[in-house]
């Protein structure tokens, strides 16, 4: 049960991004980084259905939090491309080739050897002024420095930087509301006075703005792998920064973490070089 249902919001969130992208793609290049871009694809039906599978993920992804540390929860997220790349041929109605079974295969293997040798563990919420906390204002550093790098790039760099940086936060996102849900647990009265609830739907709107943005910039085989690694790779680390989880660190155990870990990455890239993720941009108009 601990598996399913983060795989079941990856499923939304992979099937949501096909969607988004499919909207987003024929938005015009100068509404990047604007709130307008989002403005106007709230009256696109497909971008909100897109929106509509992606929140359902993530109440499915939170639902996961609850139980599980954020470790253990967040390399299944990967797994959302698979879905993706799902959906996607399903739309095109075309046999998949070696590429994507050789991508999927890496992903889900190496999501399943990071998790049966590091066997993440032993997460705890620390207290509201705990300087493990520090780690958000270098998150968001970060993410913002992908964004400041990427506006004078070519569309293509431009879309991986801002993909990335989405994935970022939606991966610090997963950490705040993993740290909510365990605030929670003493009541409501200390979630009211704690301050994680409230940064969650800012960080989420920002994040959902920089990954339009690069949706609009790109197909895609170029935005989303970086998402789909950005996310998963910040929610480990922040969990272990954090929350204090702990992975298994023997030699042979954290060898198998680091093969799990770049055969994930390795699959990743490898989905994302699918011709079923470049068909969404084909034919777009205003560009």
């Amino acid at each position: 049960m601990i598996f399913l249902v983060p795989l079941m919001a990856a499923c939304l969130l992979g099937m949501g991004f096909v969607a988004q992208q499919h909207a987003a793609y024929r938005e015009p290049l100068g509404e990047m980084l604007h709130v307008r871009l989002l403005l106007h694809l709230v009256r696109q039906p497909l971008w909100l259905a897109g929106i509509a599978l992606m929140f359902g993920g993530q109440v499915l992804g939170a639902l996961a939090l609850w139980d599980a540390d954020v470790s253990a929860v967040e390399p299944l997220f990967a797994t959302s491309l698979i879905f993706a790349l799902t959906a996607a041929h399903i739309v095109y109605q075309e046999h998949l080739g070696w590429t994507e079974w050789v991508g999927a295969v890496l992903v889900s293997g190496g999501v399943a050897l990071f998790l049966a040798f590091g066997e993440p563990h032993g997460g705890r919420a620390p207290s509201a002024g705990s300087a493990h906390w520090m780690v958000v204002a270098a998150v968001l550093a970060a993410s913002a420095a992908l964004v400041a790098v990427g506006r004078n790039r070519s569309l293509q760099v431009k879309a991986i930087l801002l993909a990335a940086s989405a994935g970022i936060l939606y991966g610090l996102q997963d950490v705040l509301t993993r740290g909510s849900l365990l605030t929670l647990r003493h009541g409501p009265e200390a979630l009211a006075t704690s301050w994680e609830p409230y940064v969650v739907p800012c960080v989420a709107v920002v994040g959902l703005l920089l990954n339009q943005s690069a949706f609009d910039a790109a197909p895609l085989r170029v935005s989303l792998p970086a998402t789909t690694v950005a996310e998963p790779i910040t929610g480990i680390v922040l969990g272990i920064a954090i929350f204090a989880e702990r992975l298994e660190l023997t030699a042979g155990a954290l060898a198998a973490e680091v093969a799990g870990l770049v055969a994930m990455v390795t699959g990743i890239v490898l989905l994302g070089r699918s011709p079923y993720l470049v068909k969404s941009g084909q034919g777009a108009g205003a560009r």
